[in-house]
C-alpha cells in the first residue's frame, strides 16, 4: 500500500503565530535538526508546517501515516511496468533527493518497523540506507525531518518510544488564546469579527464542559468550517450544529447539550 501523499509548492499558506515557533523551527532548519510538533487535533500543527515550508521555499512531502503505513511506502520499492521491474522512490527518499522536508502527520499511528528508517536520519549521520537498491543518501542541508502526534491518543501500543523522541527538537502546541483564534477565523473565513467572537466564545464553552463525555473538544479548523459555512448564507445555528456538534458526538443527547450552548450565544 502506498502512503498517502502530497506535494506542496504554493504561495505561503495564512498562519497565526501563537509564540517563537517560526523561529525554531527555522533554526532547526538552519541547523540541520528533526522538528516534532505535538498538540491536539485541529489546531494549526499541519498548516504550520505548510506555512514554513512555503516560507523557506522548500518543497514538502506529506504523509498521513495510518495503521498499515509501512517502511516500504516511505522509502519506496520496486514496481511492474512496461514488462520490466522499476524502482519507484518513496515520499521519504523524494524528500532526501530533492533536499525538502518530509512530513510525517500523526507519526504514532504508522507501524512500529518505520522508526528503522527515520533513526538514521534523524541524528548526526543523517543518512537513509535503500536496502532494496544498496543505496546510501546523504541528506543534503535543505533537508528536513518533520513529525507530529496527537499525545492525547497515546497509549502503550501506540506511543512514541523515548529512543525515538530524543532524537527531536520538539514543539507543544495548544488551543489558542481567544484574541488569536478569533484572528485566525478573520483570516481564514474572512468573517464577521462578531462571529469571530461568537464562535470562539462557544469553543471556550465547550472546550471547559466537565460533565459531556468527549473524544476531542472543538478545534479551530472546526470554528474555520463553521465561520465558512455562516458566511455563504448558512444559519448559524445550524453552521455549528454540522460543523461543530455533530462533528463532536454521535450520542443524541450529549449532541443536544452541546447544541444548547450554540443556541444560547447566539440568543435562540
Amino acid at each position: 500500500m502506498n502512503a498517502p501523499m502530497t506535494t506542496m509548492t504554493i504561495d505561503t499558506p495564512f498562519y497565526e503565530a501563537a509564540g517563537n515557533e517560526i523561529e525554531v523551527f527555522e533554526q532547526a532548519w538552519k541547523n540541520r535538526l528533526p522538528l516534532l510538533i505535538k498538540g491536539p487535533t485541529g489546531v494549526g500543527k499541519t498548516r504550520f508546517v505548510a506555512h514554513m515550508a512555503a516560507r523557506l521555499g522548500l518543497p514538502l512531502y506529506t504523509v498521513a501515516c495510518h495503521d498499515d503505513l509501512t517502511a516500504a511506502d516511505l522509502v519506496g520499492r520496486h514496481l511492474l511496468g512496461d514488462g520490466q521491474t522499476v524502482w519507484c522512490d518513496g515520499p521519504l527518499t523524494r524528500a532526501v533527493r530533492e533536499g525538502g522536508i518530509c512530513y510525517l502527520d500523526e507519526v504514532v499511528e504508522a507501524r512500529r518497523d518505520t522508526t528503522v528508517v527515520i533513526h538514521p536520519l534523524a541524528d548526526d549521520r543523517r543518512v537513509l540506507p535503500i536496502d532494496r537498491t544498496g543505496e546510501l543518501l546523504h541528506a543534503p542541508d535543505r533537508f528536513m525531518l518533520v513529525m507530529s502526534y496527537n499525545p492525547g491518543y497515546q497509549n502503550f501500543l501506540k506511543g512514541l518510544k523515548p529512543s525515538t523522541r530524543q532524537r527531536f527538537v520538539s514543539l507543544r502546541f495548544d488551543f489558542p488564546s481567544a484574541a488569536r483564534e478569533e484572528s485566525i477565523l478573520l483570516g481564514e473565513a474572512a468573517c464577521d469579527p462578531l462571529l469571530a467572537r461568537q464562535l470562539v466564545s462557544i469553543a471556550q464553552r465547550l472546550r471547559s464542559l466537565k460533565d459531556v463525555d468527549l473524544e476531542e473538544v472543538v478545534s479551530t479548523r472546526l470554528l474555520v468550517y463553521a465561520a465558512k459555512l455562516v458566511k455563504v448564507g448558512l444559519d448559524p445555528v445550524e453552521a455549528c450544529r454540522s460543523a461543530l456538534v455533530e462533528s463532536l458526538t454521535d450520542d443524541v443527547e450529549v449532541a443536544e447539550a452541546l447544541l444548547e450552548v450554540v443556541k444560547a450565544t447566539f440568543g435562540r
